[in-house]
């Protein structure tokens, strides 16, 4: 008997051996094989599923878009569109046609964004708008008949599509885009008139606030407005746009009335609002035409109405303006659509963040499609996301008492949601440190999710991904702290490994069960990784987000320092081989370690901070309320002791900058350039990476080469003073 089992057994071996020694490491390019899933949209009969599926180019330096359709019954997907940069599928009341917006080529560059439909008894999808800079936002009215939608054409534009349709000038469609305009200084073989000014490309700046990470410079002459257009039913129906509002201020989160008789939407109607604390105006305006007329003002910064089944009330996530902090917790709260009504928290007592999410690396880089309240059938509950210690999980709020009931939880994170107008279906992207998203299913009758999509299941099945440690451990003041241990693949607790300590931006942000791909690269890379979530982390409370207020970069510091003591304790970490890193927030700490300790053999700043005061007259958004810090840099002297450049003088760590030329979150100016050249004086070894055209999204949304190059950068800078690998290019004369 002991023989025939032994011999099962190593026929076992034989059989299993083969398929689990074809699994190899997880690498930094398995990025360009990624497949995301960005903005589901269930069908009102719950049957199908549209999402935008969003891949790596062929060229790997950009996106392509593509929405796709998944049968909730059986997870058999279909592709729906065969365009490029195709985003935000919204179904049709009857569910019969689905509205999508696309943004249209002129020689293989991208133009304008504009409405398309597709019948899904079939045939092809066709363009309904050609308007001047583009469509929005697309929002059907409730019998179905009419699409709401944004653009942001001002009268001139408007004038100048009118004239030259007249003329048979191409379309708008066409057009190449604004900055292929000509030239301001045209030849003499230009075809304007001699007399006519060329368009002047100089800027004239009157607001503290002009410029925008991501978007760049802000254009105050094109405010978005809410406009209207008849739904089609096939490509022969002529139909033309009108617009609903005008004015000098955009608006913002367009709701249909359930009548569909008005649209209701927020205008923040202040040219300057950086001088005020944050608020939000609630207008109405009818859908045949008219004056909007303000129903309330509330004084919160509201996120986007989502409006009750019974047409009574509004549900928005907001966080109370004061008294003023650095940190303040978002809670839930409804209000009644009548003129003058007021808010009522009904989350006040819940010391966790009501729609809330985790940071990773691996949310879909393009597609969006934001993460709206969602109202139960009778009205009398609210479907939201919230985060609790490092999760992100979807929970029922009761809209008259507040209370919370769970839906989905676990060791994972929600990252968007919808549910059909019932209530009944439920569906949802999730997220874990192996999984970088699908869809997944919760039919409200049963207790069970189930799994829709497998997008990355080819790919994964291949790679030795492993799972996180979560521990918890104590810091200088007693407080417990919450962290994660990535370890690689081959792990051996008696071998002594090198450590990266990884820390996230924010600061008010939070590390937990996400995919992080990063991190698990690192660890395949043969480093233990590190990342804790120190005090002023969100998913723990108002008191331990707002801790830090005043006192940023500080103590936080210190809870990182006990996170890595706390891992040589374990016995496998080399004390000798420590590396640290982090991003915006992580990089000002990263700054603030290496000129407060000598621990650290290396170190890798990213978009970072180095000079508070610099920041502040540079930033893309202005802190003129005492958020951080309680007045302007000639008025508190706190800019100089919070200022990692104010310690280079103690910095012996090699340091590598990371850095996005186009970022105005964290301009170069104010963080990594004045470190470089600091310790190039100091004749400490350092060097500067710079991402042309990369913003302070390099990390989550920067051009997939320059994603990848980001990664080899980093692992490189540490390989070199840790693992002792030669690395030439980072040497001056190479």
């Amino acid at each position: 008997m002991r023989s025939i089992l032994a011999i099962v057994l190593i026929t076992l071996v034989f059989v299993v051996s083969p398929a689990s020694a074809q699994k190899r490491n997880i690498t930094e390019k398995d990025l360009f094989n990624f497949v995301w899933v960005a903005d589901p949209q269930i069908s009102p009969d719950g049957a199908r599923v549209a999402f935008v599926r969003v891949t790596v180019n062929d060229k790997k330096d950009g996106y392509d878009t593509s929405i796709w359709t998944v049968s909730t019954a059986t997870g058999e997907s279909h592709q729906l569109t065969t365009g490029i940069r195709d985003s935000s599928p919204r179904w049709s009341p009857d569910g019969k046609y689905l509205a999508f917006v696309r943004v249209t080529e002129k020689d293989g560059r991208p133009d304008t964004s504009q409405l398309f439909m597709l019948a899904m008894a079939g045939g092809d999808s066709f363009q309904f708008t050609n308007i001047a800079r583009g469509a929005g936002q697309p929002q059907w009215s409730p019998d179905g008949k009419t699409i709401a939608f944004v653009n942001s054409a001002n009268p001139e534009d408007l004038a100048k599509l009118k004239e030259g349709q007249k003329e048979g000038l191409p379309s708008p469609a066409s057009q190449p885009p604004p900055q292929a305009a000509a030239s301001p200084n045209p030849s003499p073989a230009d075809s304007k008139k001699p007399e006519e000014k060329p368009e002047s490309d100089v800027r004239v700046i009157t607001r503290a606030v002009y410029r925008f990470n991501g978007p760049g410079y802000l254009d105050s002459k094109h405010p978005q407005h809410i406009w209207l257009v008849t739904a089609p039913r096939n490509a022969d129906d002529q139909v033309t746009p009108r617009q609903l509002t005008s004015g000098r201020f955009a608006e913002d989160n367009v709701t249909w009335a359930r009548d569909g008789s008005r649209i209701y939407f927020t205008s923040d109607r202040v040219d300057e609002p950086y001088y005020e604390l944050p608020s939000t105006d609630i207008y109405s305006v009818p859908a045949s035409g008219g004056q909007p007329v303000k129903l309330t003002s509330i004084e919160m910064d509201a996120g986007g109405l989502s409006l009750s089944p019974d047409g009574k009330q509004f549900a928005f996530i907001a966080s109370i303006g004061l008294p003023v902090k650095s940190y303040q917790q978002p809670d839930l709260w409804v209000m009644a659509t009548a003129p003058g009504a007021k808010p009522r928290n009904l989350t006040a007592d819940f010391d966790y963040d009501v729609g809330g999410g985790l940071t990773g690396d691996s949310s879909a880089p393009r597609g969006g499609g934001g993460n709206a309240l969602n109202w139960a059938a009778d009205s009398r509950s609210i479907i939201g996301v919230y985060a609790k210690e490092g999760r992100a999980n979807l929970a029922t709020f009761d809209a008259a008492s507040g209370k919370l009931t769970d839906l989905v939880r676990g060791d994972h994170a929600v990252t968007s949601f919808r549910s059909t107008a019932d209530g009944s279906k439920l569906v949802y992207t999730l997220s874990t440190p192996t999984l970088v998203g699908d869809l997944y299913l919760l039919e409200r009758s049963g207790v069970n999710s189930r799994q829709l999509t497998n997008l990355n299941d080819k790919l994964f099945s291949g790679l030795k991904l492993t799972e996180p440690e979560e521990i918890w451990y104590q810091s200088f003041d007693g407080r417990k702290i919450q962290a994660w241990v990535q370890k690689p693949p081959d792990f051996d607790a008696g071998k002594k490994y090198p450590l990266i300590l990884n820390i996230h931006g924010g600061p008010h942000a939070a590390y937990g069960f996400i995919f992080d791909h990063e991190f698990q690269w690192m660890a395949a890379k043969g480093y233990v990784v590190l990342y804790p979530n120190p005090r002023g982390s969100t998913s723990y409370g108002q008191e331990f987000g707002n801790i830090i207020q005043y006192n940023y970069p500080g103590d936080d510091h210190k809870d990182l320092m006990a996170g890595v003591d706390e891992l040589i304790k374990r016995g496998y970490i080399d004390e000798k081989r420590l590396g640290i890193t982090g991003g915006s927030g992580g990089g000002v700490l990263t700054n603030w370690a290496i000129g407060h300790t000598t621990r650290f053999a290396a170190a890798v700043s990213q978009r970072d901070i180095s000079d508070w005061s610099s920041w502040w007259y540079t930033a893309d958004f202005a802190q003129f309320q005492q958020n951080w810090f309680k007045g302007a840099p000639f008025e508190d002297p706190d800019f100089r002791r919070r200022s990692p450049i104010t310690y280079i003088d103690k910095v012996t760590t090699p340091l590598m900058l990371i850095l996005g030329e186009t970022d105005w979150r964290t301009p170069t100016s104010a963080g990594g350039e004045q470190m470089f050249r600091a310790l190039k004086y100091r004749k400490i070894p350092t060097v500067m990476v710079r991402f042309p055209n990369e913003s302070h999204e390099l990390s989550r949304s920067g051009q997939p080469w320059h994603r990848i190059e980001r990664l080899q950068h980093i692992v490189g800078w540490f390989d070199k003073w840790l693992m002792g690998i030669p690395k030439p290019e980072y040497e001056v004369g190479q």
